[in-house]
């Protein structure tokens, strides 16, 4: 697995390397409380992006994760993000999370195209065995989306984080397996062909 920053583009979103220059447009449509009521450290201000960014930048110099922004084709504007994390080359598995989109692109393409697109990398491009995905206990919409992926529900880490508010968060872990990809990839694709 050669984990260096990419850019993988489909039909409506292109995700490209997280960078300091996204920070403005992430904040034009990330700093919205609802976003980020179920993950465990909000972003509300304009210095609280600016710290996730360089929280993110720091991940991926460690090689532990690999971020992007996901930036709408059309418009040319950062929508959201999201990153690989959990790199693991010697067992071949990785976790897709942080992941987040604006309102607005909210139940439409974007997040499952972000989705097909960070998986067909990692099966087919690193090889992996493995891609985990992970959400909060409490976040049914976020369950239901994982699911329509095509991941299965494997268990829950009880009492798995403390959040910013003090909360004790259980979290609901996913994967797809090698296996499964080929399966999960052409349900993915009828998918987007009807968008």
């Amino acid at each position: 697995m050669l984990i260096e920053p990419v850019t993988l583009e489909g039909e409506f979103i292109r995700l490209e390397p997280l960078t300091l220059a996204h920070h403005a447009g992430l904040c034009a449509v990330g700093l919205e409380e609802e976003l980020w009521r179920w993950i465990p450290q909000p972003v509300l201000t304009p210095e609280e992006m600016r710290a996730y960014i360089e929280t993110a930048l720091a991940a991926q110099a460690a090689g532990t994760a690999l971020p992007f922004a996901t930036v709408e084709k059309a418009a040319g504007r950062a929508i959201g993000s999201t990153r690989y994390m959990a790199i693991d080359c010697t067992n071949r598995r990785v976790e897709i999370g942080s992941t987040w989109l604006g309102r607005t692109w909210q139940r439409t393409a974007a997040n499952t195209e972000a989705k097909y697109l960070m998986l067909r990398h990692a099966f087919e491009t690193w090889r992996c065995i493995r891609v985990e995905l992970k959400t909060d206990s409490l976040n049914a919409r976020s369950r239901q989306a994982i699911l329509r992926l095509g991941a299965k529900e494997e268990g829950t880490f009880r009492n798995h984080m403390i959040t910013a508010s003090g909360r004790i968060r259980h979290t609901v872990y996913f994967s797809i397996i090698d296996a499964e990809w080929p399966a999960v990839k052409a349900a993915l694709e009828q998918k987007l062909a009807r968008t």
